[in-house]
């Protein structure tokens, strides 16, 4: 099976879900270290000239990752992914809010509830996370922010650093 050249998402709002698939051309080691190691997030998980600074992580059920997405300018916008649920290397579930500095969640924007699966591919790994929101409202937010353009840039640049081998 060849490598997804580019990112899926689909978004459902009867379900109230938005699912991101993508295969990747790397080891599933490395794919589950690049979603789960603070130091290795930073290098992909903003969309260019953003980039991610963490301020903390717990990767362990009941931990968090809090994070700032830093522009251009050094303006920051804080997320904060709480860790419901891990399978090593094979899953694990989320709770992905926005917040402050300190963490406290913006209840004012969307809160999703998702899981994230890593399968191994003849040819690399796949990798699927579903969302799940409250309301089709809170899907219509997201996408208005941009997700779709955003995750996907962001996962094309965590392709570059497998192909690249900085990963």
């Amino acid at each position: 099976m060849a490598t997804t050249p580019k990112t899926l998402v689909i978004k459902d709002l009867e379900e109230k879900s938005i699912l991101v698939s993508r295969t990747f051309s790397a080891a599933l080691e490395k794919v589950w270290r690049s979603f789960t190691e603070s130091e290795l997030l930073e290098q992909w998980w903003a969309p260019k000239p953003w980039k991610a600074e963490t301020k903390s992580m717990d990767f362990s059920v009941g931990g968090h990752w809090l994070y700032a997405m830093v522009g251009p300018e050094n303006e920051k916008h804080w997320g904060r992914m709480d860790y419901t649920a891990i399978t090593p290397h094979l899953s694990f579930e989320i709770n992905d809010s926005f917040c402050d500095e300190e963490g406290i969640v913006n209840t004012s924007l969307p809160v999703s509830k998702g899981i994230i699966v890593f399968t191994p591919t003849a040819s690399g790994t796949l990798v699927e996370f579903k969302m799940f929101y409250s309301n089709e409202k809170e899907i219509e937010t997201m996408i208005e922010m941009g997700f779709e353009q955003g995750i996907t840039a962001c996962l094309e640049q965590l392709e570059m650093l497998f192909q690249e081998n900085k990963i």
